[in-house]
């Protein structure tokens, strides 16, 4: 077929579809003939190879003068032209059709070209790619990123710093998150980096879908990384080395926001501990809000504690920047089921915004605000902890958050921080689940005696809800707590408080209240028995107040209660607690602690968490200990294919990254199988990188015949498929 074709093409004068035919089929022959004879030389002998071949060709198309074994001199019928396109030719015809914006036409004679020549003059190439870079066609991108792959490999030394920036850009732009990041980690391969505003740029594109936020904080890991090797190597020699510009906050910050949106806590959790201390970078209000978020999905309680001292200093007019903050901390107390502490934070808020106003320190000295301050990164206990910059007043133009954009619990109202009726409802149920009403009114006293006219209401509103669900000897206590400490009650709360004891037939409780309601002003000149007989018949006109007691039904505050009573957490306070000693044991390299106080969870029956197994599995990766990884994956498996742990992407990504690193390419193959069943993301490039970087070699010649042992040669399967599966050749 291909002879019959190739001399088609000769006969009807078409000789440079001939040789492309000629040489793509028999590369070897090809080659050994333009090497020796010229162009119509070329072309008799491809025809007499196949006539030697027996193939019968016409002698009209040729003579051949002497032996065609030792040259191929010949004379051409004079109705038949053997003349192609030169490489001059070719090459003017592409830059033409470039300047024209011609695409089609282009990119065929850029292949064919390729075919005849190799790749064009640098220019050209360049000017190819950029012009498919600026066309909107989803089929011109690919190309392009493709042809930078192929340049990569065959032509390395042709890859242009500002194209590849451009393009980077674009497929970044259009969303195609896997070739962008595919563009910028060649650049950082090549020692090539982008310009911090031209990163951020890329970034922001990036963070907008889960693949490109995975993919946007594995690429900033390997920047950091880039950068931490490049200061070791000017610290140990005097050559001149790559000074990398840092990562600045804006980067940092998209990257945080993005893994905190899509649920990569674990990925974001690893940046801030790892990677924003060694940077030096110094993190803002934004960072701080961010950072709240993923301590809070974490269950990090202790980190946020040390950041609060730090925001408390910010001036009053920064409040509703730090609402999520403060919200992200007050759910923490709540899940620990730390109700004291919820209770102080609240009461903090309301004593801020009367401390700040009263001593009109709002700003602190000049020198204060220019010095960053330093956080603790990890235990306090822990000798070799970091320490990250922090500047709790900085305030850039990229500030991701939004005030109130997620809080649920802490409000900004008429210019300050309040809790939320959801707050007040979780802090009511954890007192009255505690027996603690009296502490709940201590700080109902509290925050009714800081004098805000808009809080005057609060004590009414949480007696109103307790007296709807029921709990009528929970009201009548906070109601004698607020009397003793002389603070008003709307009537409204009285005889809402009556009516219900007058339909349960609490008579004695009622005739108590009817004497606390006299004290106060209230029906003096009525009697009790008539009173609690018009309560009884519901005539609303004998109430001297004309109360409408139908308001109590619509309280938000009572509907928020109810449903969180009837709600259950799903993780017990408890896991919080062990999951805090097993993450300092694990930073402190303590496993034989951090091991017994897992058993320990065990034993009490308590189902260990994702960030359970995070930090164990970052314990063990610290210390190399790669096998004890391996025995724990065991456990993890187990339990998601249970159904009583989540499938975490970020978990199973670490076990993939640690078990390629010890050479545990088996594991590391279920685990692939594990993340493509449910439908994870994987970053073969990092997972390339990390087996080049430490089994380049392995088995890379060992044929399965000359395996030793099966365990060899079940070995070497799973590194084959390892191989292929990333694209190693």
């Amino acid at each position: 077929m291909i002879r019959g074709t190739l001399l088609r093409h000769c006969f009807s004068q078409s000789v440079r579809p001939a040789f492309l035919i000629y040489s793509n089929a028999f590369p070897a022959k090809f080659a050994s003939i333009t090497r020796k004879h010229s162009l119509v030389e070329c072309v008799g002998a491809v025809i007499l190879s196949y006539n030697c071949t027996g193939i019968r060709v016409p002698d009209t198309c040729w003579k051949l003068q002497g032996s065609p074994h030792r040259h191929f001199a010949t004379t051409l019928q004079p109705g038949i032209s053997w003349e192609v396109p030169s490489r001059t030719t070719l090459l003017n015809k592409l830059e033409i059709a470039l300047k024209g914006h011609h695409l089609d036409e282009a990119w065929g004679i850029f292949n064919d070209f390729k075919t005849l020549h190799g790749f064009p003059k640098q220019c050209l190439v360049h000017k190819l790619i950029i012009e498919m870079s600026y066309s909107s066609d989803y089929r011109w991108l690919c190309k392009a990123h493709d042809l930078v792959l192929v340049i990569l490999k065959e032509r390395s030394d042709l890859l242009h710093y500002d194209f590849l920036i451009r393009l980077a850009l674009v497929l970044a732009r259009a969303q195609m998150p896997i070739p962008a990041s595919t563009v910028v980690r060649v650049m950082l391969e090549k020692e090539k980096f982008l310009p911090m505003d031209m990163l951020s740029t890329v970034f922001l594109h990036l963070v907008k879908t889960p693949t490109g936020a995975c993919l946007a904080s594995d690429i900033l890991i390997e920047i950091c990384d880039c950068c931490l090797r490049d200061r070791g190597e000017r610290s140990s020699r005097s050559s001149k080395c790559l000074k990398l510009q840092t990562p600045n906050t804006m980067i940092f910050n998209l990257v945080l926001d993005a893994c905190a949106r899509f649920g990569a806590t674990l990925k974001a959790q690893q940046i801030i501990e790892d990677m924003m201390p060694w940077m030096g970078v110094i993190a803002d209000a934004g960072s701080i809000v961010i950072m709240a978020l993923v301590h809070e999905k974490n269950g990090q309680r202790d980190e946020l504690k040390k950041l609060k001292e730090h925001v408390e200093s910010v001036p009053v007019l920064l409040d509703h920047h730090y609402q999520q903050f403060y919200d992200s901390l007050l759910s923490l107390y709540f899940k620990f089921n730390d109700i004291d502490a919820a209770a102080g934070l609240i009461l903090d808020l309301y004593r801020r915004q009367k401390s700040l106003h009263c001593s009109g320190g709002l700003v602190r000295r000049e020198r204060e605000l220019e010095r960053p301050c330093l956080v603790q990164i990890g235990s306090c206990n822990l000798r070799n902890g970091l320490r990250m910059r922090i500047k709790p007043e900085l305030l850039q133009r990229d500030f991701i958050v939004g005030a109130g954009s997620r809080s649920e619990l802490v409000l900004f109202m008429h210019g300050k921080l309040v809790a939320s009726h959801k707050a007040l409802s979780k802090l009511i149920n954890g007192y009255g689940r505690d027996r603690k009403v009296s502490d709940l009114s201590n700080l109902l006293v509290s925050i009714e005696e800081l004098g805000f006219s808009a809080e005057a209401s609060l004590s009414s509103d949480v007696i109103d809800a307790c007296i709807q669900l029921g709990w009528l000897e929970i009201a009548h206590d906070i109601l004698d707590d607020m009397e003793s400490a002389a603070v008003p009650v709307g009537t409204v709360t009285y005889t809402s408080l009556l009516k219900a004891y007058c339909k349960g037939n609490q008579w004695n409780e009622a005739k108590v209240l009817l004497k606390q309601m006299r004290k106060a002003g209230l029906f003096i000149n009525v009697s009790d028995e008539k009173v609690i007989s018009m309560f009884l018949l519901e005539e609303a006109t004998i109430n001297p107040l004309d109360v409408k007691t139908e308001s109590v039904r619509k309280s938000s505050l009572a509907e928020l209660l109810l449903q969180e009573i009837s709600e259950k957490e799903l993780t017990n306070p408890l896991v919080y607690e062990i999951n805090s000693s097993i993450y300092f044991f694990c930073k402190a390299k303590m496993m034989d602690d951090a091991l017994k106080t897992f058993r320990k969870m065990q034993e009490m029956k308590l189902r260990p968490s994702v960030q359970t197994f995070s930090h164990l599995v970052n314990g063990y990766s610290s210390l190399h200990m790669y096998r004890e990884i391996t025995i724990l994956w065991g456990e993890i498996r187990r339990r998601m294919d249970d159904g009583v742990l989540a499938v975490d992407r970020d978990l199973n990504d670490c076990l993939l990254w640690n078990f390629i690193r010890g050479g545990y390419i088996e594991r590391v193959m279920e685990i692939v199988r594990y993340m493509n069943k449910h439908g994870m993301y994987t970053d073969k490039w990092k997972y390339r990188r990390e087996f080049l970087k430490f089994h380049k070699d392995l088995y890379r010649n060992l044929k399965a015949s000359k395996a030793k042992t099966e365990a060899q040669s079940n070995r070497l399967v799973h590194v084959r498929a390892f191989r292929r599966w990333v694209g190693i050749e």
